[in-house]
């Protein structure tokens, strides 16, 4: 009788198992991509219209966002362009602005003072999202923001409301902050806390502050830190403030507030 256990027909049945699972998988993940993607968009949808203030408990994600209005905007001038005129950008709907900044031709390297919120690389241009009323006017405008926390990058985003300065809501998509310490920024309470905050003085310099600790009862711009996460609250003061700067969205809402965007 032949001898089955031979190290030669064990390698044959270990590399046999190893090439139909590698299949398998592949497969799978080609199949399931789709799927994913799908399931991606929407979690970032829905946390776009939560920070406008418009989601609810089983609201139709996809009927919400016919009210949103997707927009580029050039960051060094602060004007709208269009998607036609940018070389490497295809459509407003397909650009990916965190993708764009890793992109050494779409974005600009940082580094020391021109970067408090540690993003490293800015892209040129960012895609904002216009919520209008019934009559055209401009009812909600969310940004995109991002900047370095205490383990990583935090993106998220920030609604302002017709006036272009006070906060409609704030969230954040993605973060490796440490939960219940830095990671308080999904805290309801904690976003909650921003609603109808003044960002800018009556002279247009940012006047948000996220404090460590406590903000005085009836502060217009003071944000309570969040308790125990020193560096992430540092972090968030950081990166709000750059975005509500001259680098970031000042010059496209200084515009809009003229009518010239």
């Amino acid at each position: 009788m032949a001898n089955n256990d031979t190290i030669k027909k064990t390698l044959i049945v270990a590399l046999s198992l190893c090439i139909v699972c590698s299949i398998v998988v592949s497969t799978a993940a080609v199949v399931l991509k789709p799927s994913q993607d799908a399931n991606k968009q929407l979690d970032f949808n829905k946390n776009i219209l939560a920070a406008a203030g418009l989601l609810t408990d089983g609201a139709d994600v996809n009927e919400l966002m016919k009210k949103v209005t997707p927009k580029l905007v050039d960051l060094s001038t602060g004007k709208f362009v269009s998607a036609d005129d940018v070389e490497g950008i295809v459509s407003v709907d397909a650009y990916d602005q965190n993708k764009a900044a890793k992109d050494p031709a779409l974005s600009e390297a940082l580094s020391g003072d021109n970067d408090p919120a540690k993003i490293l690389r800015k892209e040129k241009y960012a895609k904002v999202y216009m919520i209008n009323g019934d009559g055209g006017q401009l009812e909600t405008i969310v940004l995109p923001v991002k900047g370095y926390g205490l383990w990583g990058q935090l993106y998220g985003f920030m609604a302002l409301g017709s006036d272009l300065n006070t906060v409609v809501g704030v969230g954040f998509y993605d973060h490796k902050e440490t939960p219940g310490l830095g990671g308080e920024v999904d805290n309801p309470n904690w976003k909650a806390s921003w609603v109808g905050k003044k960002m800018y003085t009556s002279t247009g310099d940012v006047a948000l502050r996220i404090l460590k600790g406590k903000a005085p009862s009836g502060s217009e711009s003071e944000i309570d830190g969040l308790s125990g996460a020193t560096l992430t609250t540092r972090g968030l003061d950081n990166l709000y403030r750059y975005w509500l700067g001259e680098s970031g969205y000042r010059p496209l809402l200084n515009n809009l507030q003229k009518g010239e965007a």
